[in-house]
C-alpha cells in the first residue's frame, strides 16, 4: 500500500513534470525543423510614405524566391518569406520581432528599410539568436546592435565621405549648398558630407533640412540660389529628389545637382522627368555592370517587371539569396545561419561580386559608381564629356 506521503510526493513530481513539459513546449525552437518550407520574415514598409521601397523589395524577393524554389527549394525544402508591414516605423518593429522570435517556423529577419527602426527591434533578435539583414540600414552603429545584426548596406561614412570626395575631385565645386531629410539617416549623413568636405577645403555655403511630407521646396532653393553654389547636394529619398530638382530649375539653379544614392531609382526619372537631366548621383548597383549574373538578373528582372531594376530591387534578391545560401551551408538553424554568414567565403552577390563580411558584419571592399541622367538615361558618369 502506498503511504499518504509517497503519494502527495508521486503528485508534486507530476506536476512539476507538467510544468517543465508546458514551459518547454511554449519555447520557440531555434531551428526550422518543423513544417516543410523554410521560413524568413520582412519587416518593411509596405504602406505609408516609404511604401514605394516595400513594392520593390517585394520585386527583387519574388524573383529570388521563384528562381530558388523553381530549382527545388533547399533540399527539398521551398523558401516562405513571412510579410509584416511596420511603415519603417520603430514603434512597430518591436512588435513584428516578438512575433517573429516567437514562431520557431521563422530562422532569419530581413529589414526594415530605415535603420532607427531596425535598430529599435535589433536587441529583440540578438536576444533570440536570429539574424537580422538590414540590407538598405547604412546607419554606422546598426551592426552594433550585436553580432547577428549584419547588413549589406554601405555605412553612412563611406557613401557620404565617397559622394564629398566626388564632388571635390571629380565635378571640381569647391562652393556646395545642401538639402537633407530632416531624419536621423539625413543629418547624420549631412554631418559626415559636411567634415569631409570641409577636410578637403570646399566651402558650405548652404545647409537646409526639410521634413518627409513636405512638397514644395522653393524657399529652401531660393536661399540654395542665392548663395550661389558651384553644386546643389541633394541628400533625399527618390521621391523628395525628383520634386526638388523640378523646384530648382523652375527657381532658376543652373548649377550641377549632385544626389545620393538614396535617390537612384528609375522612379526619379519618371517623377522628375526632363528636370532629372544631367544629375549627378552615386550607385551601388548599375545595371550595365558587364559580368555575366549581373545581366542575367537584370534581363529576368525587365522581362516579368517591363522595368529596370535599381539598387533597392537588386538588394533585395541580393538578401533573400544570401540568407538561402547561408541555409545551403548551415542547415536550418538560428545559429546556423549566423555562423555560415560570419565564416562564409566569396559569398555570392549581383551587387558586389564574391564577397565576405568583416568583423563589422558588413560587406569588405565595396565597389561604387558615379552615375548621370543622360537622354533621360542612366549612364556612366565622364566628367564633361
Amino acid at each position: 500500500m502506498i503511504s499518504r506521503r509517497k503519494f502527495l510526493l508521486g503528485l508534486s513530481g507530476a506536476a512539476s513534470a507538467a510544468s517543465l513539459l508546458a514551459a518547454c513546449q511554449a519555447l520557440p525552437a531555434a531551428s526550422g525543423s518543423t513544417g516543410d518550407s523554410i521560413v524568413f520574415g520582412v519587416s518593411g514598409p509596405f504602406t505609408g510614405d516609404n511604401a514605394e521601397y516595400g513594392t520593390i523589395w517585394k520585386k527583387g524577393f519574388n524573383l529570388a524566391l521563384d528562381e530558388i524554389n523553381g530549382a527545388g527549394g533547399i533540399k527539398g525544402r521551398k523558401i516562405e518569406l513571412n510579410y509584416q508591414d511596420s511603415q519603417a516605423d520603430p514603434k512597430q518593429t518591436v512588435p513584428i520581432a516578438q512575433k517573429f522570435v516567437s514562431d520557431s517556423r521563422i530562422l532569419a529577419e530581413l529589414g526594415d528599410f530605415a535603420s532607427p527602426a531596425s535598430m529599435a527591434a535589433s536587441p529583440i533578435y540578438q536576444r533570440a539568436k536570429m539574424v537580422q539583414l538590414g540590407f538598405t540600414n547604412s546607419h554606422p552603429k546598426f551592426t552594433l546592435g550585436g553580432s547577428y545584426m549584419f547588413s549589406t548596406s554601405v555605412t553612412q561614412q563611406i557613401s557620404a565621405a565617397y559622394m564629398a570626395q566626388v564632388a571635390h575631385e571629380q565635378l571640381k565645386t569647391p562652393k556646395q549648398a545642401i538639402l537633407y531629410l530632416d531624419t536621423d539617416w539625413g543629418h547624420t549623413t549631412q554631418g559626415i558630407y559636411v567634415d569631409k568636405a570641409r577636410k578637403f577645403g570646399d566651402q558650405i555655403v548652404y545647409a537646409g533640412s526639410y521634413l518627409s511630407t513636405e512638397k514644395d521646396f522653393r524657399s529652401l532653393l531660393l536661399k540654395a540660389r542665392d548663395a550661389n553654389p558651384d553644386v546643389l547636394i541633394l541628400i533625399s529619398y527618390y521621391n523628395d529628389a525628383a520634386l526638388i530638382v523640378q523646384q530648382a530649375r523652375a527657381v532658376g539653379i543652373k548649377s550641377k545637382i549632385f544626389a545620393a544614392g538614396s535617390s537612384y531609382s528609375p522612379r526619379f526619372l519618371s517623377l522628375g522627368g526632363e528636370a532629372t537631366e544631367g544629375v549627378i548621383l552615386t550607385a551601388e548597383f548599375f545595371p550595365e555592370d558587364p559580368r555575366p549574373d549581373v545581366q542575367r538578373f537584370v534581363q529576368a528582372y525587365k522581362k516579368r517587371y517591363n522595368e529596370t531594376p535599381d539598387q533597392f530591387g537588386a538588394g533585395a534578391y541580393d538578401a533573400l539569396k544570401l540568407l538561402a545560401w547561408a541555409v545551403e551551408r548551415g542547415g536550418p538553424d538560428r545559429v546556423a545561419i549566423q555562423e555560415a554568414l560570419v565564416k562564409g567565403k566569396d559569398i555570392p552577390s549581383i551587387m558586389y561580386g564574391p564577397f565576405s563580411f568583416g568583423p563589422d558584419r558588413r560587406i569588405e571592399h565595396v565597389k561604387q559608381y558615379v552615375i548621370t541622367v543622360k537622354n533621360g538615361k542612366y549612364a556612366l558618369y565622364k566628367g564633361n564629356a
